[in-house]
């Protein structure tokens, strides 16, 4: 079978189906899709909430809770507690399917009246603002992690301890603003560093210690804005760097920025993956356009998992899974789900499911079904009268599909509609990878959310608190302080915050000054350094003894010589970029 070129029914892009994606489909019974890759990961990002929370009462126990829902959501909504435990039973809201109206209608009439559970929290410790994370003490408004401790503010971290304002990040100790780093401690304003300790707005830094400003580095230590010092010549001139001082913070920073841009960067982060295309995978064989990925094999279009095979369009998962297509968190020994939001762990054969969980097996449209088998409409079948009905219902579903606002069409072989979606677009990961303003969502038929700028009665404006961490008095933890975007931005900035008391402890601890901006903006412009998840074609821009852009001159010899190097790559820096992006190859003769 050959590739075919398509267009989008969301975007009207062409995008290429190729034969291993058709073999694919084709094992999984499934039609090929009708949206591209990226739209595709727009729609599921659209299912999941880790990051919006909100203050409401649990609709059984009637306890005060966190929770990702509003208090004025149209179903129940239900504690830890009361959510696992037995004094409900999801199949009490069976229904019989109606062959009169389109599947995802009736899908979402049942999706607006099963409880829902408040958060996805699993063991956590003095932790009570926090989402979709697990094995966590003494953390704040941290998402999507675990085996975390003393941590705040921080997004995709894993076994981390004392670590505030950071991304995709993993043993981690004792940092600040770190972005894509691992096995370090001490790393302050810093990306892409791993094994290291002991640095200070360093980018692309591994196996070093106590370095400042610099970047491309290997097996250093005392390396000043990338100039290589004794140890006594570098602590003197870290003698004149006052970290705690917020104008010299904003000084450092934008002298950062340009460092980041001006460096040497690699077309893909990878570790020990043939064959396989993205950015950030590891330990993987056959992972095409993936990324924050490890231990994958013959994957597509897959998005922050770890330990899975034959999948492809997985996003926001966990680990250990098989056959999985189309789905938005999944994981935890799941296999051959299709079509499906949070379904784990241990949920097997599942299509068009949500929230399901704990040894389910042969669900289709279902919600917050637990330890059950052959349910559609949470109604439980025999087997026999499961396979024959759900055969029937793939058919209804072609013959009579659904229609969205768009006019785009639903029929079996599509993810769950955009709209039919119990969050807002900007409440779900979809506004931090793929940010938008209102007027773009709505456009695209996409529900938005307007926050809830509440009247704070501001303490102290951004401008106005101590320029320096050690003029920060004790009382600053009961003042409301004003952002510094005021609500202004595309951050979903409710204007103001406050800092904790452990929160002021850390700042004064590592020196460094209280932030001007609120913990949404801080997180959002974290975000805006990362990479896009989407890949271009492009040609390494060595051409012997510097950069095509000549911005980097080369300090090493290559294998091409002085001519310009033939390699050519997918990459996620866009031909537009200013960075200079090298092959593997002439990568390593630079920095390596």
């Amino acid at each position: 079978m050959s590739s075919e070129t398509k267009n989008c029914q969301s975007c009207k892009a062409d995008f290429v189906i190729e034969p291993a994606d058709f073999a694919f489909y084709e094992k999984m019974k499934v039609p090929a899709p009708t949206w591209c890759p990226q739209c595709r990961l727009m729609r599921r990002f659209t299912w999941r909430n880790e990051r919006a929370l909100y203050k409401r009462t649990c609709d059984l126990c009637k306890k005060d809770i966190i929770a990702m829902y509003p208090a004025e959501a149209s179903f129940p909504v239900y504690c830890q507690e009361c959510w696992y435990g037995d004094g409900w039973d999801a199949t009490q809201y069976a229904r019989d399917y109606d062959f009169s109206k389109p599947f995802f209608v009736q899908f979402h009439e049942l999706l607006q009246v099963v409880p829902q559970i408040a958060l996805q929290v699993s063991q956590a410790v003095n932790s009570d603002y926090v989402n979709q994370v697990a094995k966590v003490k003494n953390c704040y408004l941290i998402a999507s992690g675990s085996d975390n401790e003393d941590c705040m503010y921080s997004y995709r971290i894993l076994y981390s301890k004392d670590v505030v304002d950071s991304t995709f990040v993993g043993k981690l100790e004792n940092s600040y603003e770190a972005l894509q780093c691992g096995e370090s401690s001490g790393i302050f304003f810093g990306d892409d560093c791993v094994g290291s300790a002991d640095l200070w707005f360093c980018s692309d830094a591994h196996s070093s210690q106590n370095c400042f400003m610099s970047s491309n580095v290997r097996n250093k230590s005392y390396v000043f804005r990338n100039k290589e010092l004794s140890k006594e010549q570098y602590l003197d001139k870290m003698k004149a760097v006052d970290t705690g001082s917020c104008r010299e913070i904003e000084k450092y920073r934008e002298e950062y920025r340009a460092l980041r841009e001006r460096r040497l960067h690699k077309y893909m982060e990878e570790k020990n993956s043939p064959d396989s295309t993205g950015n950030a995978v590891a330990h993987s064989k056959n992972a095409k356009h993936c990324f924050v990925t490890m231990n994958l094999e013959d994957c597509r279009y897959c998005l922050m998992i770890a330990d899975a095979k034959d999948s492809y369009d997985v996003s926001n998962g966990c680990c250990v899974m098989e056959r999985i297509y189309e789905c938005s968190t999944t994981g935890v020994n799941a296999a051959n789900n299709i079509f499906s939001a949070d379904v784990w762990p241990e949920v097997r054969d599942a299509a068009y499911s949500q929230s399901c969980r704990n040894d389910a097996e042969n669900l289709f449209g279902c919600v917050a079904i637990r330890k059950k088998k052959y349910c559609i409409l949470n109604k439980e079948y025999s087997r026999e009268e499961y396979e024959v009905l759900r055969e029937k219902i793939i058919k209804h579903m072609d013959e009579v599909p659904y229609a969205d606002r768009k006019g785009r069409v639903y029929k079996f072989g599509e993810f769950f509609p955009p709209e039919l979606s119990i969050y807002a677009y900007n409440e779900t990961p979809a506004q931090d990878f793929l940010p938008k303003t209102k007027e773009e969502v709505e456009a695209m038929g996409f529900d938005w959310k307007d926050i809830d700028h509440k009247k704070y009665s501001v303490d102290i404006k951004s401008e106005d608190l101590p320029d320096h961490i050690k003029d920060v008095p004790d009382d600053i933890t009961k003042k409301v302080i004003g952002c510094r975007h005021e609500g202004g931005c595309n951050h979903q900035c409710p204007g103001a915050f406050r800092v904790t008391s452990a929160e002021l402890s850390f700042y004064r601890r590592v020196n460094i000054p209280i932030p001007r901006l609120c913990s949404n903006c801080r997180h959002y412009e974290r975000f805006a350094m990362t990479n896009p998840y989407q890949l271009w074609e492009r040609n390494c821009q060595c051409e012997g003894v510097e950069s095509s852009n000549k911005t980097y001159k080369n300090i090493s010899s290559h294998v091409h010589g002085n001519k310009s190097c033939s390699n050519a790559f997918q990459t996620s820096y866009a031909p537009s970029r200013s960075e200079v992006v090298y092959c593997k190859d002439c990568y390593q003769a630079e920095v390596i």
